[in-house]
């Protein structure tokens, strides 16, 4: 009974807002703009969200950098000398934090390097440990890689990536070939591939890169530069090994309490985290957007809700005389406030939709996971009917009151 009265009350409100097309459309700008304006930013930061993680999934999730770096405001009172990272620290470092898994001191310089009668200036050669395959993801693609044995030998070999091996002119297959990195004979023992960074890391076109032995560079660089790049046990750990790193940095380096740090430990999990409050601040600004336009769309629905009573007053009166209660009454208004915020909403979702294929269309690059996730969708279908619930609420009082003799002898 009560299925089939909200039925029958559902198809009047729609002949009611048939009957009043534009008036309708022009009731409910407010709730079209707000439903559309929140489903295609909310589409637009999830899609923005999946290309910049898909980015970040590409350096890795679980790295974790350690490097110098000078205190704000006290560039007068550290030289470079105490700043620099030494490889007695680093030594000590994997030991001092258990929610490490490995780490790689690194070093980079560049020189000129000779294969053959084929010169290439200004290659980046890269001092690494073993362990930097792994944390790196750069794997071996012809010959081997790094072992234990060459960082112990300090062995003049190397590795070259496979856009080194095209830029040099040499064989495809360039193990034991022999090349001259700074004046000094290296042995090539493998090809590492080529992995591509987004410039949105720093990436650019690869360019050879040449890999040498760690503890080889320090001969070739007594007092290099050096960073750390480590892997953490699992992303959720890094404010564990920030604090171990942390602890072991300023004890190594005879830091006393209230002296800045004179080192940096960084993560993809923190520029993550970042993004994402970011990315939740967005949306917030969205809620904000649609909160203001169903505002104003809730008061435009009292406002067309009031004059829809006054002018349908006989029709009430009528109704009341031949015994419909009071209850029904403020249903049917109910109903129909409802039913046209609903229909607004719905405009709003499909004027979205389309509007994320356009943003789809027209950045598919960074935009191309855009979607209208369907948290959105329910949200956007409740706030409607919340709006027509609460402002339809005084003008089906003000209906379900009236007096049926006054309400008959309305003109």
């Amino acid at each position: 009974m009560i299925i089939r009265l909200l039925f029958q009350t559902v198809l009047i409100a729609l002949a009611q807002i048939w009957a009043n097309k534009i008036r309708a459309v022009l009731t409910t700008l407010g709730i079209v703009i707000g439903v559309a304006a929140v489903v295609s930013i909310v589409a637009a930061t999830k899609g923005l969200e999946s290309f910049v993680l898909d980015q970040f999934a590409t350096i890795g999730a679980n790295k974790v950098w350690v490097f110098p770096r000078m205190p704000d405001n006290r560039r007068d009172r550290y030289g470079w000398r105490q700043l620099r990272l030494t490889t007695r620290q680093v030594d000590g470092m994997l030991a001092a934090s258990p929610s490490l898994a490995r780490l790689s001191p690194v070093m980079n310089f560049t020189v000129s390097v000779q294969a053959g009668d084929k010169v290439k200036d200004l290659v980046t050669v890269t001092g690494i440990r073993p362990d930097w395959h792994e944390i790196e993801s750069r794997s071996v693609t012809i010959g081997r890689p790094f072992m234990p044995s060459d960082e112990e030998g300090k062995l003049q070999v190397c590795l070259i990536n496979d856009k080194g091996v095209a830029e040099l002119n040499l064989n495809s297959d360039p193990t034991g070939t022999v090349l001259l990195v700074g004046g000094r004979r290296f042995k090539i023992v493998g090809v590492v591939e080529t992995k591509s960074v987004s410039p949105m890391f720093g990436g650019n076109e690869a360019q050879t890169e040449i890999f040498i032995p760690f503890a080889t560079g320090e001969m070739m660089r007594p007092e290099p530069r050096i960073y750390v790049v480590a892997q953490s046990k699992g992303p959720e750990l890094f404010e564990d090994v920030k604090a171990e790193i942390t602890t072991y940095m300023r004890r190594v380096r005879n830091l006393e309490p209230g002296e800045p740090n004179t080192f940096g430990v960084e993560a993809i999990d923190q520029a993550i985290s970042q993004f994402k409050s970011l990315a939740a601040g967005l949306q917030a600004f969205a809620g904000g957007i649609v909160a203001i336009s169903l505002l104003v769309g809730g008061i435009g629905i009292m406002n067309i809700m009031l004059v829809s009573v006054s002018e349908r007053t006989r029709e009430i009166g009528l109704r009341k005389a031949v015994g419909a209660k009071p209850s029904v009454i403020l249903t049917q208004f109910l109903v129909e406030a409802v039913t046209l915020c609903m229909l607004g909403g719905a405009i709003g979702l499909a004027i979205g939709q389309l509007l994320v294929i356009l943003m789809r269309a027209v950045a598919s690059n960074a935009l191309g996971g855009a979607v209208i996730p369907s948290w959105a969708v329910m949200l956007a279908v409740g706030f409607s009917a919340a709006t027509g619930l609460i402002f339809g609420m005084f003008p089906a009082i003000k209906a379900a009151r009236l007096d049926p003799i006054e309400a008959l002898r309305h003109e």
